[in-house]
C-alpha cells in the first residue's frame, strides 16, 4: 500500500478529537503557506523571511504535535528521517486537504467526544 492510500485509510483513526481537528484547521494551512513562503523566499534570497517562515512552519508542526497529544490513539512512530519528512509532508500538502475535502473532516468533528471545544 503507498504512503498516500495507507496515511488516508488510517487518518480517522489518529484525527478524532476535536481539539486536534480544530488545531489541524488552522495550523496545516500555517504550515502549506510558511513552507510555500520558505521556499519563495530562498530563491529571493531573503535571509529574514526565510528565518520568519522557518519559524511560522516549525509553530504550526509543533501545534499539531501538541494536537495529536490529544488524541486517543497516538500516531504511529516515525521509522526513520526520510518515513518522518515524508509523512509529514503528505500530511501537510495531500492527505489533511483530502480529508476535508472528502468531508472526513466534518464527519470527525460531528462524532468526536468531548474535546476542549466542547467547553
Amino acid at each position: 500500500m503507498s504512503l498516500l492510500a495507507w496515511q488516508f485509510d488510517e487518518y480517522p483513526q489518529f484525527h478524532g478529537d476535536r481539539t486536534n481537528l480544530l488545531v489541524h484547521a488552522v495550523a496545516v494551512p500555517a504550515f502549506e503557506l510558511a513552507t510555500i513562503g520558505l521556499v519563495a523566499s530562498a530563491v529571493n534570497r531573503s535571509p529574514v523571511a526565510v528565518a520568519a517562515s522557518a519559524a511560522v512552519a516549525i509553530a504550526a508542526f509543533a501545534a499539531q504535535a501538541r494536537g495529536h497529544a490529544m488524541e486517543a490513539n497516538p500516531p504511529v512512530p516515525f521509522s526513520g528521517p526520510r518515513n518522518a519528512l515524508a509523512r509529514i509532508f503528505a500530511e501537510q500538502f495531500v492527505t489533511f486537504p483530502r480529508f476535508v475535502l472528502s468531508g472526513g473532516w466534518a464527519r470527525a468533528y460531528r462524532s468526536a467526544g468531548s474535546g476542549a471545544a466542547d467547553s
